[in-house]
């Protein structure tokens, strides 16, 4: 049996043992830890870098003071564009302007044409067979008529086979407004009447309100065209809006005159019922080229009165027409304030209606136009315009100020 002391010795040597056994476990794992290869980086995600690298001094904030002046130019840009425009855009009177500004109005008696899908009386439209309309005229005044025309292609542009099986015209009324009587018209394709060319499988229909029973209907009578087209029932709507009475009537005099600078066109009205009335003339030059839209806007009383059509002088000496310059296509109303239809027609003057006699430009002004509104609206322009640069002069003083675009810069 061991002593005492033996027993002491041996178990420090089961400990010195286990604590060497912990030491080399720690040793080699540490070694293995080190010696493990690294993960490898992920890559970028795929897309589009919004934002490039960030430069070492930072990236340059615009300062308050930059901000600022930066607002300060952009407000005395924006008042030099509003005076410049108005001041360009009113040498000539609003009742006297370039046919280039109107083109929309250069030809008001031109046929109004649409092409659609086919649209079906149940509903939904086809999609191999199109409808092609057209319309004379959508202002209609007593005694004249608008003539419509219609046919059917399939999608290469061919035509294709229509009937028409049906056309109503009737005014149509709202609320608890009486429905006017229908009136039937018929569509031909014989050549005769409104159909140019016959057989060509386009079908034409004239509407003379005067003529039927709509004769004292007044605002916008509807025609319904049904017809079948490939095997299939479609419609077609026609509008027109339509004065039974006629507020003046032209005498057939017309005359001109150079005065204050400009050329003028008098046309006689024989007034029956006064009030506002508004005339436009489109006016060519002697190539046939648009020149010019001529308007009249003023009250008129009963009795023989005088339309004037006026071609400004300055657009006259800016343009240089070809002469002598010929009046055409003039139409207008009486407006009506605050009920509908807001006008009565009157009787449209179609093709030329005068020839001028004026061959040079002795007596013709290149003076702007001028009117107290016109001065008024400058004034006020121009006083926002020398506000703005002077607020940018007093915030900066030592830069110099944006220049004008019409008008010499004001300090």
């Amino acid at each position: 049996m061991p002593s005492r002391p033996t027993k002491r010795l041996i178990g420090l040597g089961v400990a010195v043992a286990l604590l060497l056994t912990i030491a080399l476990a720690l040793w080699f794992g540490r070694g293995e830890r080190e010696a493990a290869p690294q993960a490898a980086a992920s890559p970028p995600p795929p897309g589009r870098q919004f934002f490039s690298q960030v430069p070492e001094g930072g990236l340059a904030v615009p300062s308050e003071r930059a901000e600022r002046r930066r607002q300060l130019v952009e407000h005395v840009q924006l008042t030099d564009h509003t005076y410049c425009s108005y001041l360009e855009g009113s040498q000539y009177p609003t009742d006297s302007r370039p046919a280039a500004q109107n083109p929309d109005q250069l030809h008001p008696n031109q046929p109004v044409t649409e092409m659609h899908p086919m649209r079906h009386e149940g509903g939904g439209n086809s999609a191999g067979v199109f409808l092609q309309t057209s319309q004379s005229r959508v202002y209609l005044a007593a005694g004249e008529a608008a003539a419509f025309s219609l046919r059917a292609v399939d999608a290469q542009g061919a035509t294709v086979p229509i009937v028409i099986t049906r056309a109503l015209a009737q005014g149509m009324t709202y609320g608890g407004s009486r429905p006017t009587p229908q009136v039937a018209l018929s569509f031909v394709d014989d050549g005769s009447g409104a159909d140019p060319v016959a057989g060509d499988n386009a079908y034409a229909g004239v509407l003379a309100p005067g003529q039927t029973g709509l004769a004292g209907f007044h605002g916008t009578i509807r025609t319904e065209v049904r017809y079948t087209a490939g095997g299939r029932n479609g419609f077609a709507l026609f509008d027109v809006i339509y004065t039974p009475v006629l507020p003046a009537t032209w005498t057939g005099q017309v005359r001109e005159a150079v005065e204050n600078g400009s050329l003028s066109f008098y046309l006689g009205l024989d007034v029956r019922q006064p009030g506002r009335y508004i005339v436009s003339g489109r006016v060519d030059d002697a190539r046939g080229n648009p020149f010019a839209l001529a308007s009249f806007n003023e009250v008129l009383g009963v009795g023989a009165r005088e339309v004037k059509l006026t071609v400004f002088g300055k657009l006259m000496t800016d343009e240089r027409p070809a002469l002598p310059l010929r009046l055409r296509d003039v139409d207008g109303y009486l407006l009506r304030e605050n009920v509908d239809p807001d006008r009565l027609l009157l009787p449209r003057l179609e093709g030329q209606v005068f020839a001028s006699r004026t061959q040079t430009m002795k007596g013709v002004s290149d003076a702007e136009w001028q009117s107290e509104e016109r001065s008024r609206y400058l004034a006020e322009y121009a006083k926002d315009r020398n506000a703005a640069r002077e607020q940018l002069a007093a915030f900066d003083p030592t830069a110099p100020l944006p220049p004008s675009a019409c008008v010499p810069a004001v300090k």
